[in-house]
């Protein structure tokens, strides 16, 4: 990657010391997604964190998908997390598919059982659960614990083979019921499942566990630090049991740290399916989804969220990142890449009563104040424009500084107008202002006369050009996702807000994707999936200001 990687981290030490001592001669990491769901903003920091460790190391990362559950996962999903780790600017070593392993998955578990580490266990879920005891109880050995090696094989020869049905039996390691770790106890490592697999067909109709599949993927691949987060701390032990039980060549260090929560944020795969199943989102790329697709979708730069993983960093406490900190990083991005234009949301017609009817002139305006080289384009005004309709006032407060009647304002690149007149509609709402403009005015004359305290943004009503745009809020009313058990109850109802309102009318060749910052808006970009030649949506990526700083 273009951008440096220097934050020290305490991975980055076990790497530098592993080479140092001579430990490891390479680095090798890998990415190993499960295909059952759209990759989120948490998957993001896993990617930055093993592409980026790698490539300082002069290393190498694989793409794996872990595709031992068949029930759960789809083609349509390796495509798309093929696409987000390609979008965020890396690209893998190898392509793997944890599927591929399956014949020496299965051998393997043959050496367990041959070794006596290995049994078939004829327990409902529930009986194995119950065995398994507590925290603070230890568990008791399943009735069928101490089958001989022969009936074992057979067994699982047979269930490899069909002879039983889903759930009847599983094939469990051998290790210790009163273990004060209960992974260690006794874990299921092979369950029947007849299933077609994505990648498989129906050869198999028994699949691995992940405890089990995990450790023998990753040292079948040569991986050197297997990097994943929190939760799979207590499975470490059952990690390095596979790997030494099953007498792999190579042997892998896993490594956990603090998995990515993020305010207002969902960050569950299941849920998140949850609120695409029940037309809650209009699907999985919908932008007020945390996920790649979505981010993408709503014009969120890939550098950005790059350089938001690598601020935030790797850490073994577990914390809750502020949203709107990533917001920063996008705002940060876009502020030196869009451009300059003026966008009328909630419109409001005005007519300038002394401004010459059937006259259109072309004014100059600055594309960015702030890089006067970029030039500046040319915008048509004439008699009749829109503005926002909060930037008119009947009966203004105090310190409202826009139109009201008798005041006067600037027109962004224009003139002063001075409102003298409203019309209102048979429910007292305004739907038309009258003002004149004082032509001495004009944007870059010179003129000092006299000054107002307010610019405001405009379209010019002949040459608009209608779009549609979509604000979007934090999908959650409460910043912890798990503030409310039934977490579909704490959607915010206002997470999406459709205006219609115009642009001007050099945006009608804007393309899809397509990045503006709007006067005053924000910056918006151009929807992918509802813009058509007829149509153009705006999506709204973030504001333009915020009371979030980045400490420094």
């Amino acid at each position: 990657m273009s951008e440096e990687y220097n934050s020290s981290n305490f991975i980055k030490n076990i790497v530098k010391q592993d080479l140092e001592n001579g430990k490891r001669n390479e680095i090798i990491t890998r990415f190993p997604p499960e295909p059952n769901g759209y990759l989120h903003i948490g998957h993001a920091k896993s990617i930055v964190l093993n592409f980026e460790l790698a490539d300082e190391f002069k290393g190498k990362t694989n793409l794996r998908f872990d595709d031992t559950n068949p029930v759960k996962e789809d083609t349509e999903y390796v495509e798309s997390i093929e696409n987000d780790v390609r979008w965020l600017g890396y690209d893998w070593e190898n392509l793997y598919f944890a599927s591929n392993y399956f014949d020496t998955m299965y051998e393997k578990a043959v050496l367990l059982i041959k070794k006596g580490k290995a049994y078939v266990c004829d327990l409902t879920g529930d009986e194995i659960k119950e065995y398994r005891g507590t925290l603070t109880e230890p568990g008791k050995e399943s009735p069928y614990r101490n089958r001989t090696v022969e009936e074992n094989l057979s067994l699982f020869d047979q269930m490899k083979n069909g002879d039983f049905k889903d759930g009847e039996k599983v094939l469990r390691a051998k290790i210790d019921m009163t273990s004060p770790n209960i992974n260690m106890r006794d874990p299921i490592i092979y369950r029947i499942a007849h299933s077609e697999h994505h990648n498989t067909g129906n050869k198999w109709c028994i699949y691995p566990m992940y405890d089990f599949a995990h450790p023998l993927e990753d040292a079948i691949e040569g991986i050197t630090h297997s990097i994943c987060t929190l939760e799979f701390e207590d499975h470490r032990p059952l990690y390095d049991w596979v790997v030494r039980e099953c007498e792999m060549e190579n042997v892998p260090q896993q490594i956990e740290f603090a998995r990515l929560n993020m305010t207002n944020t969902v960050m569950s795969k299941r849920k998140l399916k949850l609120l695409v199943d029940e037309n809650v989102v209009d699907g999985w790329d919908d932008p007020r989804m945390p996920t790649i697709a979505g981010l993408r979708r709503k014009g969120c730069p890939a550098v950005a969220i790059r350089n938001f993983c690598k601020e935030i960093g790797v850490a073994k406490a577990a914390s809750v990142v502020d949203s709107s900190m990533l917001d920063y990083f996008i705002r940060e991005e876009l502020n030196k890449e869009a451009p300059r234009t003026m966008a009328v949301l909630n419109p409001l017609k005005v007519v300038i009563t002394n401004y010459p009817e059937g006259e259109t002139e072309m004014l100059e305006i600055e594309n960015n104040p702030d890089k006067p080289e970029e030039g500046k384009r040319l915008v048509p005004f004439s008699r009749e424009i829109y503005i926002e309709q909060e930037d008119f006032m009947e009966e203004p407060p105090k310190k409202y500084f826009r139109l009201f009647p008798g005041n006067e304002v600037r027109l962004k690149g224009a003139y002063f107008v001075k409102c003298n007149d409203f019309i209102k509609d048979e429910n007292g709402k305004v739907m038309e202002i009258h003002c004149t403009y004082d032509p001495e005015t004009k944007s870059g004359s010179g003129f000092t006369g006299r000054k107002v305290k307010s610019t405001i943004h405009w379209i010019n009503a002949a040459t608009a050009v209608e779009a549609e745009f979509r604000l979007y809020e934090p999908l959650l009313l409460d910043e912890n996702e798990d503030a409310n058990k039934n977490f579909l109850e704490n959607i915010n109802p206002n997470s999406l807000n459709v205006l219609h309102g115009y642009v001007e009318p050099l945006m009608k060749d804007a393309k899809k994707g397509d990045a503006f910052q709007f006067f005053r808006h924000g910056y918006f970009n151009v929807d992918s999936k509802y813009t058509t030649e007829d149509k153009l949506v705006f999506n709204r990526i973030v504001s333009l200001k915020s009371s979030f700083k980045l400490n420094k």
